[in-house]
């Protein structure tokens, strides 16, 4: 067998070229077909040991704020845990004893003892609901006697039965006008005509006292008033005043009072006044007075009537 020429013995090194591969002349280095950069590849970055991350001054930051959120979150976790386990029976590391607690602690006896107190309370009710029920009755049943009439109730104290009052019976002795006490009082419409009677009243000698209005309830013309101690003062008036009426109050003194009304038509004459004893009159009350026997005269026309 041949050795091809030009080559290298199998034993022997091969030659190194005079210049380095890849540059020709010039010094230029020689590029390969498809290789525009030379022929030089990307270099690749060195492998970390224990696959440590070197991280950005951004990314500490980021993950040391990601931190502080989880330990708050962590903390609200814990205090919402803490009162979720709550159950009441502490207050400020001091121990709340409930009924739950009371009832382990002192156990009802199989035969539950009643308090004192307790019984008196219950008497009590008992007594006051007894009482209120016999007011319930005793009231179902006044009512009842009241409503049929068997039973009148007076509420507070009753009044005196006031006295019937009747018209004077005594025969009266005529006084003096000068001892009469008269007021005169107005009831009508004529204005002025209270004045007009006083001035009157005065030029007969009556001591003529107050002159003023007045009310009356009675329709006669003249109304003669007194007390039991003016009877013949108002026998006077009767007198002098035709068609008057005699009413008695409960005054104490003698005076009297004339009240006249719409219905007055003057005094009697002066002249034609009875002088006699009579008794008064007072149509209103009943009985009508008359005259004891031993007062009546022989003839019954003979005794002057008021007013006449």
């Amino acid at each position: 067998m041949t050795r091809p020429s030009g080559g290298p013995s199998s034993g022997e090194p091969p030659e190194k070229p005079d210049h380095p591969p890849g540059k020709a002349d010039g010094g230029k280095p020689s590029v390969p077909p498809g290789k525009p950069d030379g022929g030089k590849r990307p270099e690749k970055p060195d492998r970390l040991s224990g696959e440590e991350v070197l991280l950005t001054a951004r990314q500490q930051r980021r993950a040391a704020r990601e931190e502080r959120r989880q330990a708050k979150d962590a903390a609200y976790d814990l205090r919402q845990a803490r009162k979720r386990a709550k159950d009441g029976t502490s207050w400020r590391g001091h121990n709340i004893v409930d009924e739950r607690g009371l009832a382990d602690a002192f156990p009802e006896p199989e035969t539950p003892e009643l308090n004192p107190v307790t019984v008196r309370r219950r008497i009590t009710h008992g007594v006051v609901l007894v009482l209120l029920l016999a007011l319930v009755v005793a009231g179902v049943v006044l009512a009842a006697m009241v409503q049929r009439g068997e039973l009148h109730l007076t509420l507070g104290a009753g009044k005196p039965t006031p006295t019937p009052v009747t018209c004077p019976a005594e025969t009266l002795e005529m006084p003096g006008s000068k001892s009469v006490t008269v007021n005169v009082f107005n009831a009508g419409s004529t204005e002025g005509q209270a004045g007009k009677v006083a001035e009157e009243l005065k030029k007969r000698g009556f001591v003529v006292k107050n002159v003023a209005n007045k009310a009356t309830e009675y329709g006669a013309p003249t109304v003669v008033v007194s007390g039991p101690g003016g009877h013949g003062a108002a026998l006077n008036m009767q007198r002098n005043f035709p068609n008057s009426e005699y009413v008695q109050d409960d005054r104490e003194d003698s005076t009297v009072d004339v009240i006249v009304t719409s219905q007055f038509n003057g005094l009697v004459d002066a002249a034609k006044v009875e002088k006699k004893p009579g008794v008064l009159s007072c149509p209103r009350l009943s009985p009508q007075p008359s005259p004891p026997p031993s007062a009546v005269p022989d003839s019954a026309s003979q005794v002057a009537k008021p007013g006449s």
